[in-house]
């Protein structure tokens, strides 16, 4: 397992993460859309994953209601996944969520994300329900974990 360093983003480095997110997902974002998704919400959380310097990962959530944290999205870069990376940037939101009071870390995955899933099974989530998304027209799966077992 690669050794990443994991560091909280203050708004300067947000350019860093929307970087990562455009090299991994489609359709490309601007700044504005993450800091429009921010407006309004409490302890947003981004964190940027760093190997030789280099941004390669990206996590970032929020307080969806009182002691409920939100992981909204996240990627690693593709030449550097099954080095331990997602799991990092994972152990990292869930110790800082632990920290500021959260009892429950929640995250949703479209039915296709199939590595994600496992991935989220193998991180000791549970599956605690499925909602219908019209902007992606896919199921969504609902995933939360206890922070405190």
């Amino acid at each position: 397992m690669a050794q990443a360093d994991i560091i909280i983003a203050d708004e300067k480095l947000i350019p860093q993460a929307v970087e990562i997110y455009n090299a991994i997902f489609r359709p490309r974002r601007e700044v504005d859309f993450f800091k429009r998704r921010f407006m309004g919400r409490y302890n947003c959380l981004t964190l940027i994953a760093k190997m030789d310097d280099k941004p390669v990962g990206f996590w970032i959530g929020f307080e969806l209601k009182p002691g409920m944290f939100y992981h909204w999205m996240g990627g690693v870069l593709p030449n550097v996944r099954r080095h331990g990376v997602a799991r990092q940037l994972l152990e990292a939101q869930q110790a800082w969520s632990k920290d500021h009071g959260y009892e429950y870390l929640r995250c949703e995955c479209m039915n296709e994300q199939r590595e994600f899933m496992h991935f989220m099974i193998a991180m000791g989530f549970d599956i605690v329900g499925m909602r219908w998304d019209s902007t992606y027209a896919s199921n969504m799966l609902v995933f939360e974990k206890n922070l405190l077992e």
